[in-house]
């Protein structure tokens, strides 16, 4: 085993005493091509080009004399640390940590970013990092090849955002470029590359009334933020079934990383619970009056959401592909449209046994398990005596 690997946090600037001394005990490198040609590396150390680092790193465990490993930025943060500390090869590491290109990149735009979502971007996880920026008003996505500025940018379409891009941090060729995202895919973007996507922020957001949060991220409890979800329907100026809703969310468990549709999405209540989970939320209804009021609902609880103006199922057919989708309402054509989408989970509701039986075909044509419920609510007023009773079918298809 190595007798000690010091990792390096390479950003540009000149480097640390203890990275200097650290790079002159090396017999042994290993980092990019950029790196390897420091004149800072000993001529007589061996050299190991990064491109797997679970080779590089048994390679390393292997080696008899000290090791040193550069890498951009930050090593600890969504780098090589992580992969060096498996237990599998033995290391005991230092790390000298820089710069990281996320805080390089909103130095460079001039932002704060603790309120900022960080994400990285690769062919496994495109999908799920644009939904992160369909979800949160200022996303850090950390780029690879094939997943880059243009790819971001085209999956956002109908999305409105604004893009900086960093390339080539920490070199003589770094260059920030700032556009809308229509215009993005238009160019090609030097690797690697950091993308700030900033946008949409609503008045509920705290970056709005200039406040600090007190946690990275977004602020669960930021200033105007309502407890608990599930919410009594006149919350959201609509007279639905929270209790409804309740099991619905509970089913479909909308999380950051997913894209929700809600179609016939009336109020906005569901759409804009989905999104206070951190989901991504497309909120479809045929109605226009209905589509401004969930954009105003949406705004006042501080959560983005697109709302499309049309009629399911022609309305679904150019949207992204959904992770999962809550109907509103229990017409089978939509179910079948929507299962031929594959989503994992399918929620829906009926007003009585014949819509029921016919939603619960369509799922279970469309390769789904269904779970059938028969859920009755009365609410209750002062005095204890019954206001309003509803018993409604609720049905949860779980793709096979």
């Amino acid at each position: 085993m190595a007798d000690r690997v010091t990792v390096i946090g390479w950003d540009g600037s000149p480097p640390s005493d203890a990275a200097l001394s650290a790079l002159a005990a090396a017999t042994l490198v290993a980092g990019t091509r950029r790196h390897l040609d420091l004149p800072y590396v000993p001529a007589a150390a061996e050299r190991i080009v990064l491109g797997s680092i679970e080779l590089a790193a048994r390679r390393i465990a292997k080696h008899r004399g000290t090791a040193v490993v550069l890498a951009d930025g930050d090593p600890g943060f969504f780098g090589v640390v992580r992969a060096l500390r498996d237990p599998e090869h033995g290391l005991e590491i230092e790390v000298v940590p820089g710069v990281s290109s996320v805080a390089r990149a909103f130095a460079l735009a001039g932002m704060p970013w603790e309120d900022a979502r960080v994400v990285v971007a690769h062919s496994r996880s495109l999908r799920r990092a644009v939904n992160v920026c369909r979800a949160y008003p200022k996303v850090a996505v950390l780029t690879a090849p094939g997943a880059g500025p243009a790819e971001l940018a085209l999956l956002l379409d109908g999305v409105h955002r604004t893009f900086v891009i960093c390339e080539a941090l920490g070199t003589e060729q770094e260059q920030v470029s700032v556009l809308t995202s229509d215009k993005v895919a238009d160019h090609i973007w030097r690797d690697p590359n950091v993308v700030l996507v900033v946008g949409g922020i609503t008045s509920a957001d705290p970056a709005v009334a200039g406040r600090s949060g007190w946690i990275a991220g977004r602020d669960p409890g930021f200033p105007g933020a309502v407890r608990g979800w599930a919410l009594p329907s006149s919350e959201y100026g609509g007279d639905g079934s929270h209790q409804l809703r309740a099991l619905q969310l509970a089913r479909l468990g909308p999380r950051t990383g997913d894209l929700v549709w809600d179609i016939g999405s009336a109020d906005g209540a569901f759409a804009v619970e989905a999104a206070r989970f951190g989901a991504a939320v497309i909120a479809v209804d045929r109605d226009e009056d209905a589509c401004d009021w969930i954009t105003a609902a949406g705004r006042r609880f501080g959560v983005q959401l697109q709302v499309v103006h049309g009629t399911a199922p022609q309305a679904l057919e150019d949207l992204p592909e959904p992770d999962v989708i809550r109907i509103g309402g229990g017409d089978a054509e939509v179910v079948t449209a929507c299962a031929a989408r594959r989503p994992e989970r399918i929620v829906a509701s009926a007003g009585n046994r014949d819509e029921a039986e016919a939603v619960s075909r369509a799922l279970e044509e469309g390769g789904y398990d269904v779970e059938r419920a028969l859920l009755q609510t009365v609410e209750l007023d002062s005095a204890w005596a019954e206001r309003e009773r509803l018993v409604t079918f609720a049905l949860c298809g779980h793709r096979r």
